[in-house]
């Protein structure tokens, strides 16, 4: 950015296949996704700049709908809705801006969010299936989907989700509210899949993937319903299973309580 210039805030609906990623945040060594729009920023409008995220998603996480926001000099003679399409030359084909817009200077991605939606996909077979695997998880059993559904009705609501994240992480609270939670069936190349949808103001870190164990173990008889129970009153990890693998989770979309890239956009 050079010093003097009036900016502007400019918004971006991102896409981005994880599996080849280090996850959003820039780091010293691997591909992030926000190292990738950076760069992109630079290539396309010489600007040196950091882009602000929704939040921070892990390597091997993929995104439907990510927001991130960044200034942009208003010298530079582009409509708001073509930065999208001048970024896409400079990215690689694993992250794609879908909608650029301008938003009110005092937008920001990660504090102005008010809700976000993640899906957890995982298909039913005893083998791994070339099209299935990479955005979702293999599980091996067949889980009750009405004991799932039991499960996940019992984490709506606000509760202390810290036996929901991994130990270790730091955090003012872990106290979170989550909205809803859909649990869905449906069958894709002949193979059962199974969807968990849930949105929240937030989220610990791996607590979506680690809800989704939780579920699926409910689901397949071996988790019982009351240790998920005793897990939110205790907030003891262990009384949970494993974390589920990254590449079943993708961030579907951010919630601002106004549409910044119009009425057809997130």
């Amino acid at each position: 950015m050079h010093f003097g210039y009036k900016t502007m805030n400019i918004a971006l609906l991102v896409s981005y296949d994880g599996t080849e990623l280090c996850g959003w945040q820039v780091q010293k060594k691997g591909r992030t996704v926000q190292g990738e729009i950076e760069g992109a920023i630079a290539r396309a409008f010489s600007l040196s700049v950091r882009v602000t995220g929704s939040g921070r998603t892990d390597a091997g996480v993929h995104a439907a709908g990510q927001v991130c926001n960044f200034p942009f000099e208003e010298s530079i003679k582009i409509s708001p809705e073509k930065i999208a399409d001048a970024l896409n030359v400079c990215l690689p084909q694993d992250v794609r801006v879908l909608k650029s817009a301008a938003v009110p200077d005092s937008f920001d991605a990660c504090r102005s969010a008010k809700k976000k939606t993640y899906r957890y996909g995982v298909y039913l077979s005893r083998r791994e299936h070339p099209l299935l695997g990479r955005y979702a998880a293999r599980y091996g059993f067949a889980p009750d989907i009405v004991r799932m559904r039991g499960c996940a009705a019992l984490l709506e609501g606000e509760h202390d989700f810290s036996a929901f994240s991994t130990t270790g992480s730091s955090v003012k609270t872990s106290v979170r509210t989550v909205y809803s939670v859909a649990v869905d069936v449906q069958t894709r190349f002949g193979v059962p899949c199974v969807s968990f949808d849930v949105c929240g103001s937030g989220f610990l870190y791996n607590m979506v993937r680690i809800m989704a164990g939780a579920v699926l173990g409910v689901g397949d008889g071996s988790l019982p319903l009351s240790r998920v129970e005793r897990a939110l009153e205790t907030g003891n990890r262990d009384l949970l299973g494993k974390t589920m693998p990254a590449n079943g989770l993708t961030l579907l979309s951010v919630d601002y309580g106004f549409a910044p890239f119009g009425e057809s956009g997130q």
